[in-house]
């Protein structure tokens, strides 16, 4: 059975999908990019600052599917530009200590509401 994961602390969709679906144990994010969903803007300037936003983002989503980024199996990962590479990989390390996931990473050419980076995941729960 396919549930809808909707939470306010994280952005609300902004078109026809859902921040998350659930379906036979397994939780599949929307990319998620640097808004506040607090203000509904993108407030953050840097990559650093928007992975946060970002990782925030989706760990709200995973927390209200009833799991977390210790269970993240895969992410996808879009960058405006493959230059903020490191720097986005410093702050996205931090949320994966124990398990890191698979994942891709790839470049762009333009991202939602011009955003610098926007991540997906796959994760059991």
């Amino acid at each position: 059975m396919l549930n809808v994961i909707s939470t306010n602390s994280a952005p609300g969709a902004i078109g026809p999908y859902s921040q998350a679906i659930t379906f036979n144990g397994m939780v599949f994010t929307s990319g998620q990019i640097a808004i506040n969903p607090s203000t509904g803007n993108v407030e953050a300037a840097t990559i650093e600052e928007q992975t946060e936003q970002v990782m925030k983002n989706l760990l709200a989503i995973l927390l209200e599917a009833g799991t977390d980024f210790k269970k993240v199996i895969k992410t996808t990962c879009f960058l405006s530009d493959m230059g903020d590479f490191a720097k986005f990989n410093e702050v996205y390390g931090k949320y994966f200590k124990e398990i890191k996931p698979a994942r891709s990473c790839v470049a762009a050419k333009q991202l939602p509401k011009n955003v610098l980076v926007e991540v997906e995941v796959i994760a059991a729960l």
